[in-house]
Formats: structure tokens, C-alpha cells, sequence
């Protein structure tokens, strides 16, 4: 759920980068972090625990526009990929306006994949949203390995309900910012479907 700051005219959304370990959420949001002028974004936040990395910055993309006179700053989060991590996924979880789900496109990662695409659901579902509904962009990462698994196959897998596509290469920033020029557009439509 999108926050409005009415002192400074934004609109704050939420967009969180969520699949498998080491799937390439971090690198995805280290790309655009890196890329994005510095005048435009906050300051980098990892929350390290043992085990885990948590990743967040926020944004105020230049070429979005505004929504009845207000900014629209975007909020990036990454989730933990391992499995035993859940209650931190559902806690980031919580107030999300749209979802990248970063699949891991080697073959012997297709079940990591549906089992993390699977916990999302879950979590998304515990908190009221319906999956469906929910702003989503598929993201078929790591395309420049030699061992992946082909697009359709990942589509008919990963991709039940067509949500927007693309395939990536993280670490060279292919795709990257197609992705999430994609969610930004999906979540303000969002917003400004439900402030008609």
C-alpha cells in the first residue's frame, strides 16, 4: 500500500525483489543503485544477520511523471532467497505496492525457483493480497549461463497468469532497468486506478 507524504507531494510505493538464493535480486538493485543519479536516490541500507542479506534504497525516478501534482518516490527492497528466513520475506513483505520475481534460469534451479515463487504466494496471501491482482514482473535471470532453461519452459512453469516477462543478465545490467521500468508502471497504474 502506496504512503502519501502530503508535506513533501510524494507518493512512496513500495517494490520488492523477491526469489531463490543467490538468484540476483541484490545484484539487480546494487545495478539500478549504481546507475541512478545521486541527487535522485537515499542512501544504500543492508541489514546483514548471519545468514541473510536485506538490501533497500529509495529513488525518485526523473521520467515518471507525477500523479495529480505528486512525486512518485519508489521504495526497492530485496528478501532473504534461503527458505528458513520466512517470517524476514513476509515482514518485508508487508504494505508491498508491486513484486519482481528474479528467477534463476539454470536447469538444476527450476525447483528452488517454484518453491520460492510458491512461499511468495503464500506469504502474499497470509497478508491479504491477491497474487493475481497484485502488480508482478517475471524476471528470467542469469540468461548468459550455459546450462538454462528455455523461456517458454520457465513461462509455463513460473508464469501461470502472464504477468509481464523479461529475460536478464543482472551482472552486465541487461534487463535490468526494462524490469523495473515495467513494476514502476504496473504499481502507478495501480495507484492511480484506486484513486479514481
Amino acid at each position: 500500500m502506496s504512503f502519501v507524504n502530503y508535506h513533501t507531494k510524494e507518493i512512496n510505493c513500495k517494490i520488492v525483489y523477491y526469489g531463490p538464493g543467490l538468484g540476483g535480486k541484490t545484484t539487480n538493485i546494487q545495478y539500478v543503485y549504481q546507475k541512478t543519479a545521486s541527487g535522485n536516490k537515499g542512501r544504500m541500507v543492508t541489514l546483514n544477520t548471519e545468514n541473510e542479506r536485506t538490501l533497500f534504497f529509495d529513488f525518485l525516478p526523473l521520467d515518471l511523471g507525477e500523479i495529480r501534482g505528486f512525486k512518485t518516490r519508489f521504495h526497492l527492497y530485496t528478501v532473504p532467497g534461503q527458505v528458513f528466513y520466512e517470517s524476514s520475506r513476509k515482514l518485508i513483505l508487508r504494505g508491498v505496492d508491486g513484486v519482481v520475481f528474479v528467477a534463476d534460469s539454470q536447469v538444476e534451479k527450476l525447483e528452488s525457483n517454484l518453491e520460492s515463487l510458491e512461499g511468495l504466494k503464500e506469504n502474499l496471501a497470509s497478508q491479504g493480497y491477491d497474487f493475481q491482482k497484485l502488480p508482478i514482473v517475471m524476471q528470467w535471470n542469469k540468461r548468459d549461463l550455459p546450462n538454462v532453461t528455455s523461456v517458454s519452459e520457465l513461462s509455463k512453469k513460473l508464469n501461470e497468469f502472464n504477468f509481464p516477462e523479461f529475460e536478464s543478465v543482472a551482472v552486465k545490467g541487461d534487463g535490468v532497468f526494462e524490469t523495473l521500468k515495467m513494476i514502476s508502471k504496473l504499481v502507478l497504474m495501480n495507484i492511480k486506478g484506486g484513486l479514481n
